[in-house]
């Protein structure tokens, strides 16, 4: 039996009166509701995010994704992006959400939306310690420093140390590579993951930080948090709900001990 013009006509214009009530809800926020979500990852920020020799992502990113996952009770699968294609990936829908060490920036706030933050930490400048090298504008000037690309601190050198030559980066560990082998005289880095990933390793001997600890939030914000797309509001509720709850239960505790002997959380501003 064919359907009637007539009645596709008003099949169409019910389902047009449904869509602009809100009665049948667009694809896009469906992550926002449902059980399954993609989450953004990197995989070469150690030891926040990694591949180990097993060829499993892992990292105090890693768990705290797992963790937030488990706790919205979502089946979520991690999808590995350089760092630098973080957000298109995001607003192109490649997944759902970003849990990659992402700092909580104005600038950034323009593309994305972000939950609480779930860590914050200072950035510092690593450099030989035969060099004796003084950290500041003029005691940089003609200095190379790796920075990663489009990171806070690729933003911060560049309009800081504006007569060093700033080379970026796609990944955080070829600019660690490059400084072992004499190939940059500095590097501007998460503090924290500098000292995990870089000086505490062999390759690590002989370097040191230096100079002060940068935290001006107009640059390095208010700190990490989960990035989801603007329009996916409710999501981004439920990572807030999320963390709050790990932080109450224990769980956040527990995760941070794995890598930390010391409160990466910051102070209890949000």
């Amino acid at each position: 039996m064919t359907t009637s013009p007539l009645r596709i006509r008003l099949r169409l214009s019910l389902l047009a009166t449904a869509l602009s009530c809100g009665l049948l809800a667009p694809l896009h926020a469906q992550t926002a509701t449902g059980g399954k979500l993609r989450i953004g990852v990197e995989g070469a920020y150690p030891p926040f995010s990694e591949v180990g020799p097993d060829g499993q992502l892992k990292g105090f990113d890693i768990d705290i994704a797992k963790a937030l996952c488990q706790q919205m009770k979502a089946d979520c699968t991690l999808v590995q992006q350089d760092f630098d294609g973080m957000i298109p990936a995001l607003n192109a829908r490649k997944f759902d959400a970003i849990i990659a060490s992402l700092s909580i920036t104005e600038e950034r706030k323009k593309a994305v939306a972000f939950s609480d933050k779930y860590y914050k930490t200072p950035n510092r400048m690593i450099v030989r310690t035969a060099a004796k090298l003084s950290v500041s504008p003029d005691g940089l000037r003609g200095k190379k420093i790796g920075v990663q690309r489009a990171t806070i601190n690729d933003r911060f050198a560049t309009d800081t140390f504006k007569a060093s030559e700033i080379v970026r980066y796609a990944k955080q560990d070829e600019i660690y590579l490059d400084l072992a082998a004499g190939r940059l005289d500095a590097t501007l880095v998460d503090a924290v993951a500098a000292d995990t990933g870089f000086l505490k390793k062999p390759q690590g001997q002989g370097f040191a930080f230096a100079g002060p600890a940068y935290i001006d939030p107009s640059y390095f914000g208010s700190g990490v948090g989960v990035a989801v797309r603007k329009t996916d509001t409710a999501l981004q509720q439920r990572f807030n709900q999320a963390i709050a709850a790990i932080r109450a239960n224990g769980v956040y505790l527990q995760l941070q001990g794995k890598y930390f002997d010391f409160d990466i959380y910051g102070d209890n501003a949000r």
